[in-house]
């Protein structure tokens, strides 16, 4: 371990400048994960009634401050799926190191192994950054932790490093590299294990929904937020499954019938590898679904509070700054969520550079490429986003005809889909600087 240790950190420190994009992508996923960390860390601290001259009240009361430590520890799903794509990018940008270390006997395992240790050394500077993040944030409230909170303190930054190394390996055991230079991904089939998840998830909500419905007291309490995770958790599942299938689907349709060299050429990558898309885009699916159910569950109650008009302004304010809270989160977990697309699409175009650059050499224009992997986003994101907002529109229904029986709906809510699938195009389109440089002639040598 202390060779492959030592290994890691000469590779991390020899590494070429053009991976100082990965290893800062790396670093500022630590810092976040970190900052929400010791952000919940440091609001679990609190003890009792208190009284915070910020957010209105809404860290005031246990109740409260436990929903707002639950987003905080929901937030780091998104940033440990952008640590698992800054992986798998960076294996391909490390092929021939990884070769040289075959040649050099190290086996498939150990090599993982010591990208594994690479990344945890990047995710350790990530950590230490966030430590410094919040106790300067901490000093300037003039806040001081108690002593068990340094000591939760001082475990996350040690965790993050240990749970990106990890992410490390469970984004690379797929990742075979030969002693020629040659990396290979072994692609799994998702799909039984999605369907075994929509599932459970339907049983979820069908068992839920009774509950709800004999409402036997507590537990119609209680059944309310279990069938709205379930619904999340159905609608999500079912979105990442159609994404997977309609690649699929796209692909082998639109190849016998596409006229358009950039539609062609995008149906063959999502026919011969569908699920790539669905892993990808499982983190943005499943945000639509809970932005769309935050959006009209806020639009609800902020009307019903302005019907009933009968509570005070710091009543109000309360409520509201809850609604916002939750708003903000999703957007935190939304453009962390694009930035792992983006981050998964540059990873897509590095894994296929050789044959890029062999369309490129064969006459293939620039702008076809260039549309070819807007379309690989677009043509499979489409169906699915539009799952996620149904989705998530049902869990708008469900608290409106319990909350507000007998008014129409807000509509607010179906601008959601729609501005995160014009977001994904966007975020897409930043790799098409990294597309020109895949497809110089000086790639071929790969081939």
């Amino acid at each position: 371990m202390k060779a492959d240790a030592r290994i890691a950190w000469a590779l991390a420190r020899g590494s070429d400048r053009r991976e100082w994009w990965r290893f800062s992508l790396t670093a500022v996923g630590a810092l976040l994960a970190t900052v929400f960390a010791l952000a919940a860390i440091t609001v679990t601290a609190v003890r009792g009634q208190v009284s915070i001259p910020f957010g209105h009240g809404l860290l005031d009361q246990p109740g409260e401050r436990q929903g707002v430590v639950a987003g905080l520890v929901l937030l780091l799903i998104p940033v440990l799926g952008l640590l698992g794509q800054c992986a798998r990018i960076g294996a391909v940008h490390r092929d021939r190191r990884m070769a040289g270390l075959r040649l050099a006997g190290a086996s498939p395992a150990r090599v993982r192994r010591i990208g594994a240790l690479e990344s945890a050394s990047v995710c350790l500077a990530g950590s230490l950054g966030g430590l410094v993040v919040v106790t300067v944030a901490l000093a300037v409230q003039g806040h001081t932790p108690p002593a068990t909170a340094w000591a939760g303190f001082v475990a996350v930054v040690l965790a993050v490093p240990v749970a990106g190394a990890l992410v490390s390996v469970s984004a690379l055991r797929r990742v075979v590299a030969s002693p020629l230079g040659e990396v290979r991904r072994v692609r799994p089939d998702y799909g039984h294990r999605t369907h075994l998840t929509l599932i459970l998830a339907t049983l979820l909500v069908a068992a839920t929904a009774l509950l709800l419905a004999l409402g036997l007291g507590r537990m119609k309490v209680l059944s309310f937020p279990l069938l709205v995770f379930a619904l999340v958790f159905l609608t999500g599942a079912g979105a990442v499954w159609l994404a997977g299938a309609s690649s699929a689907a796209l692909g082998r349709r639109l190849t016998l019938r596409a006229k358009s060299p950039a539609v062609l050429i995008a149906a063959s990558r999502l026919r011969d590898d569908p699920w790539a898309v669905a892993r990808t885009h499982a983190a943005l699916l499943l945000v639509t679904v809970v932005g769309v159910g935050v959006v009209g569950v806020r639009e609800v109650m902020l009307a019903r509070l302005q019907r009933e008009g009968s509570r005070p302004a710091e009543s109000l304010d309360f409520y509201t700054t809850g609604a916002d809270l939750a708003g903000a989160a999703v957007l935190v977990a939304l453009v962390i969520s694009l930035l792992g697309l983006a981050v998964g699409t540059a990873e897509s175009l590095a894994t296929r550079r050789r044959g890029l650059a062999v369309q490129a050499a064969a006459g293939v224009p620039h702008r076809v490429l260039a549309r070819t992997v807007l379309l690989e986003t677009a043509l499979p994101l489409a169906p699915a986003m539009l799952l996620a907002g149904i989705g998530g529109m049902a869990v708008h229904l469900t608290y409106s005809l319990l909350v507000a029986p007998g008014t129409f709906p807000s509509m607010l809510p179906l601008l959601v889909p729609v501005a995160v699938y014009g977001a994904c195009l966007l975020a897409s389109a930043t790799s098409l600087p990294l597309l020109r440089r895949m497809t110089r002639p000086s790639e071929l040598r790969f081939t």
